[in-house]
């Protein structure tokens, strides 16, 4: 495992708020010249003393004694910039910085009213970094300066996360979906590449969400050259030795796939940045080895559900970004502490006041009697089978009997009715009619084709992992432009992760995931930043079936990420365990053979 062991590099400083620094090539990726601070040149040398070339009368120095004496500070504003430095907002091209914010919201404060710092991270302990630190003018001052345009006028949440993510070399932006987190990681290593602090930047994200980054670079950093590594091992390698890119992209099969290349050609990244960073929670798992093998010098990982099972997770996680830090034995109060100043994370009901609401309601479903029929049998049937094994019974049984069971009360699996499907036909029809459109969730991909024969009259269109890319690219697109095409029905672990589609206003579970932090996924497709309207969440509920004992189980485990990220105590029974599962049937769970 190669962890980063280049010193660190602090962020570029200038002396005042207005000075441009002379490294900050915005068209080029050369070496920055040696720093020069327009302002303030100040370094450290034997002996130790602070020089201040001013081009004002020089000040009065005062030598004190750190160690026996207080010295005395005095501060000095910053002049304001100078009249022809800011370029004005555009009104329908690329908004410059300070522009006015396009929205006039009074829950948001404008780019002029707010000046967001760049805070030394705390693992930052020798003074003259420190120094670097505390000299730098404001976040908004440097963008100004350095004429970077963005597309739309972030949000002042959005530049804290810019401030989080730029001085440190280890980070996990764990904002909730639909926040911009991809949109915050590339304007901060954008600052990165423009400030001569990076020149190869690699990200890793799962294969549905390349296009999606390739997009989101085209509009928030059209000037950086991006390559995505892709197609046989020759034409790999290829893409893999292009130095005169510095922003690559590669899916985590591709990194697997690659490891050895990667090694062999003596490759290295000043920064690697990992979307959907979950992917390598298990720490065993090749995905995870692969990754923590990149030679690198900074990590950071963009997750918005960096708990999604056990806190064992978030220590996956770590491993990556900051071997070493956490580890399995650590309580949630500890781990908490520990990871504060890695971990940045915000919801949407903290920052985004102006948000279209969230409605959630769960629509219970009687099953038919011929669905009740066959689900009574099967449920006996099974029950009676575990019963049988007695202490051979597996949580594999228990899975395969639960899986039954879910199917049954989606689909008959001998008459075909559904219940399901009766009440979404009925309220699909109502937003057809409205022009409105929807999303419909399910677990298995065959669920998804019945819907879409039987919801054909919408124009329903399938999107799931058995597509290709282009596929899939083609369904949401013709899916966002064409009206006719009202319903897309997507697979909790394809259509869960990455997707902007903010234009649907309806979201239907039609069965439940047995994570629910997959399904807030899922939801955040549509309640996110540029929402058209209030968004309806309706889950669909079975009547006594295990579809109401499994909820009722997942509702206990909805608070773990909060525990460890609020550092409180792990509230009794929070998780799904194996006794959880056989408790579902109120069946005593085999004894665990003794240590």
């Amino acid at each position: 495992m190669n962890q980063p062991t280049h010193p660190r590099a602090p962020f570029p400083v200038a002396g005042s708020s207005v000075a441009l620094l002379r490294s900050w090539q915005p068209d080029a990726f050369l070496l920055p010249e040696p720093r020069v601070l327009l302002g303030v040149d100040l370094h450290i040398s034997q002996p130790r003393a602070l020089r201040l070339p001013i081009d004002v009368p020089p000040p009065n120095v005062v030598r004190v004694a750190l160690l026996d004496d207080q010295p005395v500070v005095n501060s000095f504003p910053f002049s304001p910039p100078a009249p022809g430095l800011t370029k004005p907002a555009q009104a329908i091209n690329r908004t410059a910085l300070p522009g006015p914010l396009a929205r006039t919201s009074s829950a948001t404060t404008t780019s002029a009213e707010k000046r967001t710092r760049i805070q030394p991270p705390h693992d930052v302990v020798k003074l003259s970094e420190r120094f670097f630190f505390l000299l730098q003018p404001d976040l908004e001052a440097i963008l100004r300066a350095s004429s970077l345009q963005f597309p739309r006028q972030p949000f002042p949440f959005q530049f804290d996360g810019m401030a989080f993510l730029t001085p440190r070399h280890g980070a996990i932006l764990a904002d909730e979906m639909g926040l911009g987190k991809s949109m915050q990681a590339i304007s901060a290593l954008r600052l990165l590449l423009h400030g001569g602090e990076a020149r190869r930047v690699l990200v890793v994200c799962p294969k549905g969400l390349v296009s999606n980054w390739v997009r989101e670079l085209a509009d928030w950093a059209p000037e950086l050259l991006v390559a995505v590594v892709e197609g046989d091992p020759q034409r790999r390698r290829w893409q893999w030795s292009l130095a005169d890119v510095p922003v690559k992209i590669a899916n985590y099969e591709v990194v697997v796939r690659d490891r050895e290349l990667v090694a062999e050609m003596g490759l290295s990244f000043d920064l690697v940045v990992l979307d959907e960073a979950q992917r390598i929670k298990n720490r065993s798992s090749h995905t995870s080895h692969a990754v923590r093998a990149i030679d690198r010098n900074r990590s950071w990982a963009l997750t918005g559900t960096p708990v999604e099972n056990s806190a064992e997770d978030l220590v996956g996680i770590f491993e990556f970004v900051a071997p070493g830090e956490l580890n399995d034995r650590m309580s949630p109060r500890a781990m908490g502490t520990a990871a504060a100043d890695y971990v940045l994370r915000r919801t949407k009901d903290r920052v985004l006041k102006d948000l279209p609401p969230r409605m959630n309601r769960d629509e219970s479903i009687e099953l038919t009697s011929e669905q009740r029929e066959t689900y009574r049998r099967a449920e006996e049937e099974g029950i009676l089978r575990l019963s049988g094994l007695g202490q051979e019974a597996t949580i594999q049984h228990v899975f395969e009997l639960i899986l039954r069971l879910k199917q049954i009360c989606n689909f008959d699996t001998a008459t075909g009715e559904s219940a399901k499907l009766e009440c979404l036909e009925s309220e699909l029809d109502e937003i057809h009619a409205s022009g409105r459109k929807s999303l419909v969730f399910s677990q298995w991909v065959e669920t998804l084709g019945r819907l879409r024969n039987k919801l054909s009259r919408f124009g329903a269109i399938e999107y799931h992992g058995g597509m290709s890319t282009a596929a899939r690219d083609a369904a949401i697109e013709q899916f966002k432009t064409n009206p006719k095409h009202s319903v897309l029905l997507l697979s909790y672990g394809a259509g869960a992760v990455g997707l902007n589609l903010q234009f649907s206003q309806y979201v239907f579970l039609f069965d439940r995931w047995w994570n629910p932090a997959i399904e807030d996924q899922a939801i955040n497709r549509a309640h996110r930043i540029g929402a058209v309207g209030a968004v309806t969440v309706t889950r669909f509920l079975s009547v006594d079936t295990i579809e109401e004992r499994i909820d009722e189980v997942l509702r206990r485990k909805r608070d773990l990420s909060d525990i460890i990220l609020s550092q409180a105590e792990a509230a009794p029974g929070a998780g799904l365990t194996q006794d959880d599962f056989f408790a579902l049937f109120k069946l005593a769970p085999p004894k665990r053979a003794a240590a």
